[in-house]
């Protein structure tokens, strides 16, 4: 117990140190318990949460402790639980028991309150019961009040499960006039191809419309016509920047590599420049087709037939898509992919629904446009059981990359999932590396702590490949390495010394026809 007193009190002592934080608020309560207090609970609660020390005073920029005593804190909590349950005072109570303490350090006693960030039908969590001019965010210099605006985008969040913002039905516009039919019937003709003999081949273009959502009947009303997500799926440009539909639309595509001339903006664009109808599926069969450029494709056989798409692949897509069918129609700014020498960037307008740590752990799909997400699962993307997260961190495990991150950006509201193309290089000594053990290409795998794993890994896919004899360019480009004579000096000779594999002309070791095969027993042997 006293060593886990003491840890608790270094902790708050650093925290103190530290300063405030995006998550982390000092407030004093020499004087009372301090009404701001309120404000940053509802930043916190519409943000990422975070931690509000109560009992901490600001001087010169340094934070110092107030001295309070057990039986002032212990009112300050109960003051805090009886105003946490009254709407008068906060919208809606957050925390658990668990989440509110009294702590003794230095001889003064603190409140610590961690405020979670609440679930997108709780928000906006605001001060009173008025939320316009009493909700307030989070950013890195504190608590702001939000725009009308703001508290609009945060109601309709709550909502979309019931009012989607793509399932809105378009007044006066038409199949005929504001769809691009070689859009549509790309995508009839694709999803043909994935299911030929799914029944919807076969009907007609306005009742497969209806079947995938593109246009609907409201019953309740009777109103029938387009919906947002046919417009920005299939339609004419011109006709989706309509003021009756969404007229700030629009699409970037920016790709910056191998330049160091500063004065070079970007070596290729892709966006409305009237070359092209720029509705969604177009920017994303474009866009998808160009990035893919840059993945490795390695040999691969499945079923006897040649797999030219890795879970790579299946990860850019699955980012792609997501950062389409999460826009925020209504928010200021626009979908924006970028890729530079040494990442991807997926960025769309709006904030998560879900906490960053759900986004990741998965299994829970909420999707703020789930028309256009049913219209791109049609394709074999949009999971829509929470798993496409776990695609996009399986494929750059599969590239031996850095896990994928997200953030979140206020002022303008964006969603950020950045995808690395290069691993983190860390310095290394002679003591980090063993003399004796091969090494790879520093680019294919960079001196760190998971470096063993990784061999292991391509060690056992290279002995499952080469359960039929394979080149030696094959075997290299199966997994992903470049330098021929690292290659030779790291994987072949030591498994060619181990018995793993074995050579088809060994009496021949330079021949041009040498492939090279696993040995009876030697995957499993890896297993």
């Amino acid at each position: 117990m006293e060593d886990s007193r003491r840890i608790l009190n270094n902790k708050i002592n650093s925290l103190v140190k530290i300063g405030e934080t995006a998550q982390v608020e000092f407030k004093s309560a020499r004087g009372g318990f301090p009404g701001s207090f309120w404000e940053s609970y509802s930043a916190f609660a519409n943000t990422n949460g975070g931690i509000i020390v109560l009992g901490v005073v600001e001087k010169n920029n340094k934070f110092h402790f107030d001295n309070l005593t057990e039986e002032t804190i212990t009112k300050y909590k109960k003051i805090f639980w009886d105003s946490a349950h009254n709407r008068e005072k906060i919208s809606t109570c957050l925390p658990r028991e668990s989440d509110i303490s009294i702590e003794n350090v230095n001889d003064s006693y603190v409140l610590i309150c961690y405020i979670p960030r609440a679930s997108y039908e709780l928000r906006p969590v605001h001060v009173g019961p008025n939320p316009f001019g009493n909700t307030y965010r989070r950013n890195h210099e504190g608590d702001y009040v939000c725009t009308d605006t703001e508290v609009r985008r945060m109601f309709a969040d709550a909502e979309h499960d019931r009012h989607s913002q793509d399932a809105r039905i378009l007044s006066g516009f038409n199949f005929e006039r504001d769809i691009d039919k070689e859009s549509f019937h790309q995508y009839r003709q694709t999803f043909a191809s994935l299911q030929p003999t799914h029944p919807w081949t076969a009907i007609s273009d306005m009742d497969f419309m209806r079947k995938i959502g593109a246009y609907v009947t409201d019953f309740e009303t009777g109103k029938e016509g387009l919906t947002m997500a046919g417009l920005l799926m299939f339609g004419n440009y011109d006709s989706i920047t309509n003021v009756a539909a969404d007229p700030s639309y629009f699409v970037d595509f920016r790709e910056r590599i191998g330049v160091d001339d500063p004065s070079v903006r970007w070596t290729n664009r892709i966006y409305p420049d009237g070359l092209w109808e720029a509705n969604l599926y177009q920017f994303y069969v474009r866009v998808y087709n160009h990035m893919i450029q840059s993945l490795p494709r390695p040999f691969m056989i499945k079923d006897g037939i040649r797999q030219e798409e890795t879970p790579a692949h299946d990860a850019v897509r699955e980012a792609l898509i997501n950062c389409i069918i999460h826009c925020d129609i209504n928010a200021m700014g626009n979908i924006v992919v970028e890729h530079t020498d040494d990442k991807f960037v997926f960025k769309n307008p709006g904030m998560l629904l879900v906490s960053k740590q759900q986004y990741f752990k998965g299994g829970r799909s909420i999707c703020r446009n789930p028309i256009l997400q049913n219209i791109f699962m049609r394709l074999g993307g949009a999971e829509k059981a929470g798993s496409g997260v776990d695609k996009i961190v399986g494929g750059w495990e599969y590239l031996n990359l850095p896990t994928p991150t997200v953030e979140e950006e206020t002022r303008p509201d964006y969603v950020v999932l950045t995808l690395a193309l290069k691993s983190e290089e860390k310095p290394t000594t002679p003591q980090d590396t063993p003399q004796d053990t091969p090494q790879d290409t520093p680019q294919d795998t960079p001196q760190d702590a998971n470096k063993t794993l990784r061999k292991k890994q391509r060690v056992k896919m290279l002995l499952e490949f080469c359960r039929e004899p394979k080149s030696l360019a094959d075997m290299m480009e199966h997994i992903g390495l470049k330098d021929r004579k690292s290659f030779i000096e790291g994987y072949i000779n030591p498994l060619l010394a181990e018995g793993s594999i074995a050579m088809t002309e060994p009496d021949k070791r330079t021949s041009g026809n040498q492939q090279y095969v696993a040995v009876a027993g030697a995957v499993a042997g890896k297993q």
